[in-house]
């Protein structure tokens, strides 16, 4: 299986909300770096608990309207076209980094002026 085959099947569990198989692809330690690079959460329980709370995160009406992955050696980078109730399209990336077929960093990269807009 390619990297960005569990990339993208790591997308397919968080639009089924079955967030024990998404985690199931990272490794105990891996790091989550959120939106404005200044929280981190370390490891993959507090990563699962917080997926918990995804709703909140997320702005009211959150929608993935396209996806594309990228490959590169050990990484893997998905651009996100979205929308939502107050942002009518936008773009985000992810950087996926992986130690073999496990994921130890995921790193958001978005406009946190306009994540802020959509809530």
């Amino acid at each position: 299986m390619s990297l960005a085959e569990i990339v993208q099947r790591g997308w397919d569990a968080v639009g089924t909300g079955d967030f024990d198989k998404l985690v199931a692809d990272y490794v105990d330690d891996m790091i989550f770096v959120m939106p404005g690079q200044s929280d981190i959460l370390e490891g993959r329980d507090a990563f699962r608990s917080a997926l918990d709370g995804l709703g909140d995160i997320l702005p009211p009406g959150f929608e993935i309207t396209n996806l594309r992955l990228i490959e590169q050696g050990n990484e893997v980078v998905s651009i996100l076209e979205w929308k939502s109730e107050k942002i009518s399209a936008s773009q985000l990336s992810v950087l996926f980094k992986f130690n073999g077929e496990k994921i130890i960093e995921e790193r958001w990269f978005i406009d946190t002026e306009q994540w802020r807009t959509a809530f």
